[in-house]
């Protein structure tokens, strides 16, 4: 059995009364795509960002190739965290910049790329998304489906292993949402990066993921395949699922 890429092992963190996370235990595994879903509120984008170490646990321990994350150097850290990008809910597209500048951001804030290097990088990204023509267009000028576009060249120009994606398909209609979805797949397996997806579109996005992970009352409770998940006879996770449940939880 393989090890897994990054491990939670109980890992709890509070804020203040609201414990968010309870004792998670999660392994996400190295080119698979993981879904994490959970009502709003559960803990789902506070879990994205203990992966990348924005945020450290109260206790319990993080795993990375099965080094504690919060043990490394800074020296380590800083290897580790250029493993990762992120893309945000909102795309986090900066409105002043044009499309090249934004997507050459993450490239642009290092020095170890001359201004050479950044543009050949970021054309071919451009190249590879299909959105060659936009370098001097500004976001307000892109549709919500191009917006996303641009966001994942963002995410993917600095050639990370690891992708994490919170919410990649808020505010676009059903038909952009299963192509967002279908981009994921499609450029997962053609760049090979580990993808953790925080998702509400079930069951649409059981169908690029390779895992499936539930995340209530601060603890994951169920972790397996998107057939295992819609077999699930756990009360919690078919109530889910089926969308039954107090409209007080959402």
């Amino acid at each position: 059995m393989r090890s897994p890429l990054i491990e939670f092992i109980d890992v709890k963190k509070s804020f203040g009364n609201n414990h968010v996370m309870q004792g998670v235990n999660l392994s996400i595994y190295e080119d698979e795509i993981m879904v994490v879903i959970g009502k709003s509120g559960s803990g789902k984008s506070v879990l994205l960002k203990h992966i990348i170490g924005l945020m450290q646990q109260d206790s319990g321990r993080v795993l990375f190739c099965g080094e504690e994350i919060s043990s490394m150097s800074s020296k380590r850290r800083r290897e580790f965290k250029r493993k990762f990008s992120y893309m945000f809910q909102e795309n986090a597209l900066f409105d002043s910049m044009n499309i090249y500048d934004n997507i050459a951001l993450p490239l642009a804030e290092t020095s170890m790329f001359s201004k050479q290097e950044i543009r050949k990088k970021v054309e071919l990204r451009m190249e590879q998304l299909e959105i060659q023509g936009t370098s001097n267009k500004y976001p307000a000028q892109l549709s919500g489906g191009m917006k996303k576009r641009v966001a994942l060249a963002r995410a993917l120009v600095t050639e990370p292993s690891i992708v994490l994606f919170d919410e990649p398909t808020t505010g676009l209609d059903p038909i952009r949402k299963n192509g967002v979805h279908a981009m994921i797949k499609s450029y997962q397996q053609m760049f090979g990066f580990t993808a953790v997806i925080v998702s509400h579109e079930i069951p649409d996005i059981f169908a690029i993921s390779q895992r499936v992970a539930m995340l209530e009352s601060g603890k994951i409770i169920f972790q397996g395949t998107a057939e295992e998940i819609v077999a699930c006879d756990v009360s919690e996770v078919s109530s889910f699922l089926n969308g039954e449940g107090d409209f007080r939880d959402y």
